[in-house]
């Protein structure tokens, strides 16, 4: 059994980490209300926008237009988004195992892979695949990116494509559902509508001028744009809910755990106490 001093120093050690996972709990959970609003603002419009984009898509002939172009699959290119920072329990890990495994499925079918990362973590993951060609590297992207941030990535995603350099744009991200729920999903950028989607009542009935055409050439990019930063917000959203209940387990484990040193020193103070009673008692008798 440990000394007192030894136990009693523990507590003390244990004390100070729990202040600090608290305080980053509580951080989170600021963060985490931010960053919830602005994915769920932000998510009618994402929706709307897949939705104009499928409309355009059966108004239009959608095969001469450089976005919508539907090519045999020979390269794909993957966006990937991680955070900057480690201590999100299992968000960075579950990306990337699932890039891992899409990874892998391109390497057996002879699909060649390229991949624009997002975060300091992917970033280091990311070098571990020989056969995979990195565009680019985001390693000090903000939570919550303005257009400027989103527009490099944006522009070196829509000329790959447009250069038949990749013949799909997927997105790999943390899907937020609710703040003890994210799932990792992978969602088709390019090429545009790739998936169908319902259609409101609204949309159907709705006339597009000057022309369909006309609105195709003019927002396509717009929307795809609406569509990538998005994942982003989603990300964010997941990335602080899951930091925030990684930080209240990592709290409740160093209050259970400084209950369990407590416990152990008062019973090691106990049994000093009790021996040395017993020392005096024993003293005492000789004495006589």
């Amino acid at each position: 059994m440990a000394s007192r001093q030894q136990l009693k120093s523990r507590i003390g050690t244990v004390k100070n980490t729990k202040q600090i996972t608290k305080a980053m709990e509580l951080v989170s959970a600021s963060k985490m209300r931010r960053a919830q609003e602005l994915a769920l603002k932000s998510r009618d419009y994402r929706d709307l926008a897949t939705q104009i984009l499928t409309r355009l898509r059966e108004l239009t002939d959608v095969r001469i237009h450089p976005l919508y172009a539907n090519r045999p699959l020979k390269n794909r290119l993957h966006i990937v988004v991680t955070s900057n920072r480690g201590l999100a329990g299992a968000y960075n890990s579950n990306v990337l195992r699932q890039l891992t495994k899409e990874l892998m499925e391109d390497k057996e079918k002879g699909i060649g892979s390229q991949a624009i990362v997002i975060g300091k973590q992917g970033a280091k993951f990311i070098v571990r695949f020989e056969h995979v060609e990195v565009l680019a590297v985001f390693q000090s992207f903000p939570d919550h990116p303005s257009a400027n941030d989103i527009r490099p990535i944006l522009e070196m995603i829509l000329t790959s494509f447009k250069n038949a350099e990749s013949d799909v744009v997927d997105v790999t991200f943390t899907d937020y559902k609710s703040s003890i729920n994210q799932v990792v999903t992978v969602e088709r950028l390019l090429p545009a509508a790739a998936v169908d989607v319902p259609i409101s009542d609204d949309l159907e009935l709705a006339v597009f001028e000057p022309s369909p055409k006309a609105v195709l050439d003019s927002i396509t990019e717009r929307l795809v744009e609406a569509q990538l930063n998005q994942a982003f917000m989603e990300s964010s959203a997941s990335e602080q809910s899951m930091r925030m209940m990684a930080m209240k387990s990592a709290t409740d484990n160093a209050t259970d755990l400084i209950e369990d040193l407590t416990l152990a020193f008062n019973t090691a103070r106990q049994a000093a106490i009790t021996q040395e009673l017993a020392e005096i008692s024993g003293g005492a008798e000789a004495m006589k």
